[in-house]
């Protein structure tokens, strides 16, 4: 038996095992303080499933895609010393690019919460 095997064997077996004793040995006594929603203190203000905005998710996944090609850079700044010239110019038409696709989402609106600004003023959401 190879060790592959071994470990596609014992893990599932031992995740049987614990969940089996952490279900006969947890001492379970749910009261009405400890399943009450906590906030930092404070009772909860409103529906904990409130919806969001469709922009704030696309913000979210800006600042996702753009938090990843900034990692693209760490590499290159390792073996800036040790690279050639073809290299560092590779990665100045990564950095232009990045740069246009940065304007492009700027120039559409996509880095704010709401269209109108003024509105902003009335929802409480303000603009990045």
């Amino acid at each position: 038996m190879n060790t592959l095997t071994i470990f596609l064997l014992f893990i599932p077996v031992l995740v049987a095992i614990l969940i089996a004793l952490n279900f006969l040995l947890s001492v379970s006594k749910p009261d009405a303080e400890k399943v009450s929603p906590y906030e930092c203190g404070f009772s909860p203000l409103g529906d904990a499933r409130q919806s969001f905005s469709v922009q704030f998710y696309l913000v979210a996944l800006l600042f996702l895609i753009f938090d990843l090609e900034v990692l693209f850079i760490f590499p290159f700044a390792v073996v800036q010393y040790e690279s050639n010239f073809y290299a560092f110019w590779i990665f100045i038409i990564f950095l232009i690019i990045l740069t246009i696709g940065f304007i492009y989402e700027w120039s559409k609106g996509a880095l704010y919460f709401t269209r109108n600004p003024d509105d902003s003023a009335s929802s409480g959401i303000t603009p990045l």
